[in-house]
């Protein structure tokens, strides 16, 4: 008897907390939100109505369809959360001046330790980002070009292997269309940004797949999946933070009830183990003596040679940062071009152009040097940023308590605000036609500087990716050694990307015929 009243309280007051109070808390309206339009029926009463639009798997498209359907520059997406469709929003945001800091989905997710990318405070972050600027620095960055070159050519190697014979046709055989090109090009950003980072010499690209040591606090070892992992614990944080009170027993009931989301846990569950292998790896090698350069070593002395005593903890934590961040967007970029590019042939073609009259026929990694300054290959990067940014979700950001002012309106204090990166990116009246994949549109210096302030797949301003030069360099480098190498077709013409958004975009596989180029 007992039980059933113990039961049935615990039900009635779940009832009141998740139904009763968030309804109150809507009519009561403390901070005047209701007064902007709802993005559906629920978003002014709960996160969950947010959580399911997450869950739908590109939730970025869809504010932003919904803010040019409805006309609104300001939607409510939760009870504290307010989404901003109008690129005047960014500089109050994200600006260097903007007084807004990470929202509190970067406090509850995060480690024991902070990193660069989800530290709140802002005098910690001048300090972290100040240690790692020199190594971010683009001359530093170019010191270590033979690292993203020696990974290439090892990428080069198995697509060699893969190539068949020229196309004949417009639609390859089946039984050609043998390469996945986002599961090996995500094998080769994980290598390069590793031997970057740790100086760790990689066998992904040997094995074709992602199954790496993971390592746990205690010393135990086990096989795990970098890539998956990585992905699996991206998409399931993604769909389920969005109300942050009840984070901690979404966890634990997500990780705990048997369901879709228990088995995402568990696959991305090594994750964590793989990152903490690396870092400890090369922490063993340091303390062996091993002089390298690398990232690592710019953690643990300053330019002088000065030990900068950073607790173990954050070392894991800022290096765990950036073997994620620094793999996977940069996939995710290289990617979404590469299919641009073959479904649009006459960009393909001018590219190809340019690229062929710096090198020489047999280059097969193209130097730096020779194709950084292209205007052509710079401007297929940045259109394939813009129409599909890697990160294409709003970055959130939390008003100070006294607010903000955002589109000329007083945005209460502790309020969720964002943009996102791809309603900018496809608004008509910075980008004309920006459905249209077009390159020519970044040729222009004048128009160039009309359309940057607006062009954000790194964010902007003082928490912008401090990793855009490593990220434009292996684009850079791999990108014109792939078009000037080899051809490709996708299986038919009407092949689509599959993409799921995470906090950044999980892509499906992209299969296409691979062939050597007659030069």
């Amino acid at each position: 008897m007992l039980g059933y009243l113990a039961l049935g309280a615990v039900a009635f007051i779940t009832f009141i907390y998740l139904i009763i109070k968030p309804i109150a808390f809507y009519f009561y309206d403390p901070k005047g939100l209701r007064k902007y339009p709802n993005y559906a029926l629920l978003s002014g009463v709960t996160d969950f109505r947010h959580s399911y639009l997450a869950a739908q798997g590109f939730r970025s498209k869809d504010l932003s369809d919904a803010h040019k359907m409805t006309g609104e520059p300001i939607l409510r997406i939760g009870p504290n959360s307010l989404s901003f469709g109008d690129v005047r929003a960014i500089k109050a945001i994200y600006g260097h001046n903007t007084k807004c800091l990470k929202d509190l989905n970067y406090v509850i997710m995060a480690g024991s330790h902070r990193h660069l990318f989800d530290v709140v405070d802002r005098a910690d972050h001048t300090r972290k980002r100040r240690q790692l600027s020199a190594a971010f620095a683009l001359k530093n960055l170019e010191n270590w070009e033979y690292k993203v070159a020696y990974t290439a050519q090892r990428l080069f190697k198995a697509f060699d292997q893969k190539c068949t014979l020229p196309l004949k046709g417009t639609i390859p055989d089946p039984a050609d269309v043998n390469l996945d090109f986002n599961h090996w090009i995500n094998l080769w950003t994980i290598e390069a940004i590793n031997y970057i980072t740790l100086s760790t010499e990689m066998d992904l690209l040997d094995t074709g797949t992602d199954i790496v040591v993971a390592e746990r606090r205690d010393g135990t070892r086990y096989k795990g999946r970098y890539r998956h992992a990585q992905n699996q614990t991206a998409i399931v944080q993604a769909v389920l933070v969005w109300d942050y009170k009840l984070w901690p027993w979404i966890e634990w009931l997500s990780k705990t009830i048997p369901s879709k989301y228990k088995k995402i846990w568990e696959a991305g569950a090594a994750s964590e183990d793989i990152f903490y292998h690396l870092a400890a790896e090369r922490l063993r090698r340091y303390q062996a003596g091993e002089k390298l350069d690398d990232f690592f070593s710019c953690m643990m002395e300053d330019k002088a040679g000065n030990p900068n005593n950073l607790e173990w903890g954050e070392i894991v934590a800022e290096v765990g940062a950036i073997i994620n961040a620094g793999s996977d967007t940069t996939a995710i970029a290289l990617t979404h071009i590469l299919e641009l590019l073959i479904k649009h042939p006459q960009h393909m073609d001018t590219l190809r152009q340019e690229i062929d009259s710096v090198l020489e026929d047999d280059e097969v990694i193209a130097p730096y040097d020779k194709v950084k300054d292209l205007p052509f290959l710079r401007a297929c990067i940045d259109e394939g940023l813009r129409i599909i940014p890697p990160t294409s979700a709003g970055l959130p950001r939390r008003t100070p308590p006294e607010g903000a002012r955002i589109l000329d309106e007083w945005i209460p204090g502790d309020t969720s605000v964002n943009m996102t990166a791809y309603a900018t990116h496809h608004n008509a009246k910075v980008f004309p036609e920006p459905e249209t994949f077009n390159p020519n549109r970044w040729l222009d210096v004048e128009e160039r500087k009309r359309m940057e302030p607006f062009f954000i797949p790194f964010s902007t301003g003082g928490r912008g990716c401090i990793g855009r030069n490593i990220s434009y360099l292996e684009q850079v480098v791999v990108l014109s050694s792939l078009v000037h190498r080899y051809e490709f077709a996708l299986p038919n013409p009407d092949f689509e990307l599959a993409r799921i958004e995470a906090f950044n975009i999980v892509c499906g596989a992209l299969p296409v015929k691979i062939w050597k180029r007659e030069i």
